[in-house]
């Protein structure tokens, strides 16, 4: 277990004094689905560093607020420079740590910045155990990817893309194709939903990854303080979504191809809150045409690496639109782990010397997935919501079997490995808010 969360400085010095028999997994960011990466890892003795953005003034006495770097998982923590503020300062960081460390690394990035940094900036001496910057760009900007499933045939929600962005001021729309948007109004009615094509930028920019406008003059005013941001944005059509039927693609395609690939399909049947929040509760679940529609996807971008594939099902159309591809371990990545697919150790084996050889049985009864903390706030604020956990579930997860037994994982809740529960609820009830959700 890291016993701190170190700066740079710290974190180098600390490295300096330990020794690796393989090479360690670098993985950022360091919150609940780096969590997920580090058991993931750790239970094949995969020795763990930690990094994300600095806490407070970056100084070794700041406690930071990510759940990761406390878990028994860690063997060290600390910061890094923030890629998105100086990539250049992150390359140099990186590179600091691996020598300091004396051996090679494998990164991880979990988050969408931290896995485009790692393959932008190419530091020495670490292992990607997935494709290319060029490769990611065409799968992660929804522009080129929506383009792809037009080509292969693919459902998606009816988009209108508005190409690159202007360099207008905030609430001009100077630079905006005027016609284009009173198109996309006409076509798509409002409320209609503005999206990024690369999400990341648009977060960095309005604290959210997608923004649903209410008419014309709403819909005027975030395009074009959007290209003030130098961000490229398409309007999309509501979609009646089918609440509980979200699916996505968990998979690991190796440099091999798709046809090698390991991959489990989880059903987001549980979002906190409800519509439109973040899964709290997953299983998996028996949907052939959404492996083959993510697989095709990405087989036509020659993507290799971990990613999740996310669809929703559209009750006017009866059918499965792809929404988003994220290439990277994301919040559940625990749960293809607990049903057999161990995604960061096949990733990690194909870069190293380790081997990994998954127990996935597709004959196996669903594995489930639960985010305590959203769930509990979903049981206690949602009075149309009614628990779908058994008593027997209940009583495992207070007792604790539900490690050894059952078909339930957890996101962060474990008591072999207390520490990230306990710095949850430490940080939940304070006046101040981590960075990421994930």
């Amino acid at each position: 277990m890291a016993d701190r969360f170190r700066s740079t400085e710290g974190l180098i010095d600390a490295l300096a004094d330990a020794s690796f028999d393989r090479p360690p997994a670098l993985v950022s960011n360091a919150h609940v689905t780096g969590l997920g990466v580090a058991r993931a890892l750790d239970a094949h003795d995969v020795p763990v560093i930690a990094l994300d953005r600095a806490a407070g003034d970056g100084s070794d006495s700041v406690t930071h607020d990510g759940l990761a770097p406390p878990s028994d998982a860690v063997d060290v923590a600390g910061a890094v420079t923030y890629p998105l503020a100086d990539l250049d300062g992150f390359r140099e960081d990186v590179e600091a740590i691996v020598d300091a460390a004396g051996t090679e690394a494998v990164a991880f990035g979990c988050m969408d910045e931290w896995a485009l940094a790692y393959a932008e900036a190419d530091p020495d001496g670490v292992r990607l155990p997935y494709s290319g910057i060029d490769t990611i760009d065409d799968v992660l900007n929804k522009s080129r990817l929506y383009a792809t499933c037009e080509e292969l045939g693919i459902p998606y929600p009816e988009t209108h893309r508005f190409g690159g962005a202007s360099s207008g001021e905030a609430g001009d729309t100077a630079g905006i194709d005027a016609d284009a948007l009173d198109a996309a109004a006409d076509a798509l009615g409002f409320p209609l939903v503005v999206k990024p094509a690369r999400k990341r930028e648009f977060e960095e920019a309005f604290g959210t990854n997608v923004v649903t406008v209410a008419d014309r003059a709403e819909f005027g005013e975030v395009v074009a303080s959007a290209a003030a941001e130098g961000v490229e944005v398409m309007a999309q059509k509501r979609v009646d979504v089918a609440t509980g039927r979200d699916h996505s693609l968990a998979s690991y395609v190796p440099p091999s191809g798709v046809d090698d690939a390991l991959a489990v399909v989880g059903n987001a049947a549980v979002r906190y809150p409800l519509q439109f929040g973040t899964s709290c509760l997953v299983e998996t679940a028996d949907e052939p045409a959404i492996e083959e529609r993510a697989l095709a996807v990405l087989d036509d971008a020659g993507y290799h690496g971990i990613s999740e594939a996310e669809f929703v099902y559209d009750d006017e159309r009866e059918e499965f639109l792809l929404l988003d591809v994220n290439t990277r371990p994301w919040k559940w990545i625990s749960l293809p782990v607990a049903a057999g697919a161990n995604l960061p150790m096949a990733a990690y084996a194909a870069v190293t010397d380790a081997e990994y050889e998954s127990n996935l049985d597709a004959s196996s009864e669903p594995n489930r997935w639960v985010y305590l903390r959203d769930y509990l706030s979903l049981l206690a604020g949602d009075d149309a919501f009614w628990d779908q956990l058994s008593g027997d579930d209940w009583r495992r997860l207070v007792a604790g079997s539900f490690e050894r037994e059952g078909d339930l994982t957890t996101g962060v809740y474990r008591p072999s490995d207390p520490a990230p529960a306990a710095k949850l609820f430490e940080t939940a009830f304070v006046d101040r808010e981590y960075y990421c959700s994930c």
